[in-house]
């Protein structure tokens, strides 16, 4: 039986032949990102803002300014009713009443009954809470794991390759995040510790395609050292086309079910995933290698001192002693 190849041994694809379209289908995320991020924000979670998050599944749809208002007549603060799933699972988000001991389950048990006397037959799924000390120091945590994680990501690729390389895998995966919070931003899906577990682990997914790909160009550039970065660059994302479309396809495969088929708790990390693998594998073959273009990256940047002295010499006519007989 033949092995299934989905990518032929011959492939040839100019990528770099659409790295302008590239670079301005790229700007143009950004920007869009960048903009709902300022205009709209984060719906954060109660992880990083604190409040008490009830889900409630009702025997029908209900009005969701009607709850709204029966929920804030409580006089907790105002609320955010969401609905999720289909349109009868609603989630009732509240501030924290207070810091002092059982305001919470007293606010709960007060949220439980309005939901019982105005809607028979509704159920109370569950419910979180967290304060608001607790949220901070979640969301200030979270931030730093984000930051560090690509700072290290940046200087472990400076040392590996070079600093070129080190900075193409940055901007890459800046552009990475941006466009992922970019999207939350747009479709104001709740934005909580889950979410940064995936653009963690779309920091190491899209790490590990850029080394791949990085590492090739490491080695052809070693090994043609008179082709040009342009045609060396579309070599090097052709020779690992294979592996990145077997990666990424499996990946995609499994996260499509999770969220088509998985439970809500999981459904923003599912997404999250999904659109950082595409926005990666994209960022790999077109960000992190036009920026080596703009470098000016071509086989003199890895030759060693020995290398640039034996050609000086070539060049001037010098013969060294170590090669007279």
């Amino acid at each position: 039986m033949r092995p299934l190849k989905l990518v032929p041994d011959n492939t040839n694809i100019d990528f770099m032949g659409f790295r302008h379209w590239a670079t301005a289908i790229t700007v143009l995320m950004v920007v869009v990102s960048i903009a709902f991020l300022v205009m709209r924000g984060l719906n954060f979670g109660i992880d990083f803002v604190g409040g008490q998050n009830v889900r409630v599944t009702f025997a029908q749809p209900v009005q969701l300014d009607t709850l709204r208002e029966r929920v804030d007549a409580l006089g907790y603060g105002e609320s955010t009713i969401q609905q999720f799933g289909s349109a009868k699972d609603v989630a009732i988000r509240m501030p924290v009443p207070g810091d002092e001991d059982g305001a919470t389950a007293r606010a709960t048990a007060q949220v439980r009954e309005v939901i019982a006397k105005n809607y028979p037959g509704a159920r109370v799924n569950s419910v979180e809470a967290v304060s608001g000390k607790v949220s901070g120091e979640l969301f200030e945590k979270g931030a730093l794991a984000l930051g560090l994680a690509m700072l290290a990501i940046a200087i472990y690729i400076w040392f590996r390759f070079e600093w070129q390389f080190g900075v193409g895998a940055l901007l890459a995966l800046a552009q990475d995040m941006i466009v992922t919070l970019g999207f939350f931003a747009a479709t104001q899906l709740e934005f909580n510790l889950n979410t940064v577990a995936a653009l963690l682990t779309i920091i190491g997914y899209s790490l590990n395609d850029k080394i791949v790909i990085f590492d090739r160009v490491r080695e052809n550039l070693r090994k043609y050292r008179k082709m040009e970065i342009i045609p060396l660059l579309n070599l090097s994302i052709n020779e690992t086309l294979a592996r990145t479309v077997m990666t990424s396809l499996t990946l995609v495969i499994a996260l499509a079910a999770l969220v088509i088929l998985g439970p809500d708790v999981i459904f923003g990390f599912s997404l999250a995933m999904l659109l950082g693998i595409a926005i990666g594998t994209w960022s790999s073959m077109f960000v992190g290698n036009g920026i080596l273009i703009q470098f000016k990256v071509g086989p003199g940047s890895f030759k060693s001192n020995e290398d640039k002295a034996a050609e000086g010499a070539a060049k001037t006519g010098q013969v060294s002693f170590k090669d007279m007989p």
